[in-house]
């Protein structure tokens, strides 16, 4: 299942590289990776926009609402088989799904191009972008390129993969403000940007694309929703931040449990039109609930004197 297909040099880069690396060496590789995990990323995203800075916060939640859900667009496109699965001399260090077999292409997922790769370039490139710090500037760029060089040391990813996901991140980062300032208006933009995200319906057949679809969908409608009716006050009082960032990662974990609950979970798992349907509506909840309704509990929130 999936298409196997790579340059000879990339294999003999990787199994260079392991071979060097050592069992340290994978596990650093390892660690660094991590700054690529949707986890963080939510974290950034909700720091930014419940607190910092509300409309760089959704400049950067649109960017990174993109790559989500264009990168796995592309990976159903090449339906590239990872590295180590065709190359005995490549190991896998990290293995996408920790619970299932590493040869298990629908969990593990496509190669082409690194996720990681994507989503560490426009969150850490959207904050370089959008702030002008030199600081940032040099997070923007370095951290970007150790998580994807960190992908394919640690076997998951072959070097393609990783330059493609860095550019597909750098073109979201500069094409989205670009088309906001040419179609300021958010009812218009939106809906556009939505139906021609939903090409990947006719042949996507992995959860990611459904899953960013579905916070595509959320997110617009949560943004809105939030403009027309909540207009929310950021803060940077310390305790606040900490406290509507822990608030809001607790309500998107239990919203993720509740909404499973009515389904069993081979419907939940389930290829097919009813499982992407359930799949899509949830995340949509779940993201529209952060992004415009979670927001309304500032205004109790900041009533609580320290």
């Amino acid at each position: 299942m999936g298409n196997t297909f790579y340059f000879e040099w990339e294999v003999k880069l990787m199994e260079a590289i392991q071979a060097a690396l050592g069992s340290f060496g994978a596990k650093v590789a390892s660690f660094i990776s991590n700054f690529g995990e949707e986890l963080i990323l939510i974290v950034i995203l909700g720091f930014m926009y419940w607190c910092w800075d509300k409309r760089t916060g959704k400049g950067i939640g649109l960017n990174i609402i993109m790559g989500v859900t264009y990168n796995p667009i592309l990976k159903n496109i090449a339906l590239r088989r990872r590295p180590y699965m065709d190359n005995p001399g490549i190991q896998c260090y990290k293995a996408v799904d920790s619970s299932a077999d590493i040869m298990d292409i629908k969990a593990q997922g496509y190669s082409f191009p690194s996720g990681h790769s994507t989503n560490s370039t426009i969150a850490y490139g959207s904050l370089a972008y959008y702030f002008k710090n030199k600081p940032l500037r040099v997070i923007g760029v370095v951290l970007p390129l150790l998580v994807g060089i960190s992908r394919v040391c640690v076997g998951v990813h072959y070097p393609t993969d990783v330059i493609c996901g860095w550019a597909l991140g750098c073109v979201i980062i500069f094409l989205m403000p670009w088309l906001q300032k040419k179609v300021p208006n958010k009812l218009v933009l939106y809906p556009v940007v939505f139906v021609i995200s939903c090409v990947g319906c006719f042949y996507c057949k992995t959860n990611d694309y459904y899953t960013g679809l579905g916070m595509m969908a959320g997110f617009f409608t949560g943004d809105i929703f939030e403009e027309k009716v909540v207009k929310f006050n950021t803060t940077r009082v310390w305790w606040r931040c900490v406290l509507r960032v822990l608030l809001g990662g607790a309500i998107y974990l239990a919203l993720n449990t509740l909404l499973k609950m009515p389904f069993s979970k081979e419907m939940l798992e389930a290829e097919n039109a009813l499982g992407y349907a359930i799949r899509t509506v949830r995340y949509a909840i779940v993201m529209f609930v952060e992004v415009g309704v979670y927001p309304l509990a500032f205004r109790i929130l900041d009533k609580k004197k320290a």
